[in-house]
């Protein structure tokens, strides 16, 4: 398993079908929720407690985005992919709200790996992230598929 904030950068070819990532920690709060939600995502369960607890919800919760770009802010800093993260599509699913006090973290494992046929410079790998709270539960599952490259290519050293 490899730790957050990893400054080593990761081409194709240093990767493996199995290999983990493990983020840092990140603390989620009631004004980080309402401020997230009150800019893209202006529904009552993510913006007031005293609304919430009416909703489906039962209690202020994230936005599933807010909770999404935690993530991105997390895998950043723990997946290093020389030229950037850069999706090629994926899936997004959210099993449990983030809630105010939440500690997340980031897992993700790399699922497959596609060398391209028609560029050798690059692949294509599927990564499953989940993001975990401080109790090991699931809030959110991407399994997105990133554009790679190979060592030595002229690309990925920008």
């Amino acid at each position: 398993m490899k730790s957050a904030a990893k400054t080593e950068k990761l081409f194709l070819d240093d990767l493996a079908v199995g290999d983990e990532f493990t983020s840092e920690e990140y603390t989620v709060d009631a004004p980080q929720i309402r401020e997230f939600a009150q800019q893209f995502d202006p529904q009552p369960f993510h913006l007031d407690e005293d609304a919430a607890r009416e909703t489906f919800f039962e209690g202020l919760a994230a936005s599933g985005w807010h909770t999404a770009a935690i993530t991105m802010r997390l895998l950043v800093r723990s997946v290093p992919m020389a030229g950037g993260l850069i999706g090629a599509g994926g899936e997004i699913t959210w099993p449990r709200p983030t809630r105010p006090g939440d500690v997340l973290r980031v897992v993700s494992k790399v699922v497959k790996i596609s060398p391209s046929t028609s560029r050798p410079d690059r692949g294509i790998v599927t990564v499953q992230s989940d993001t975990l709270n401080q109790r090991g539960e699931l809030c959110q599952r991407l399994v997105a598929k990133l554009l790679v490259f190979r060592r030595g290519s002229i690309t990925a050293r920008t």
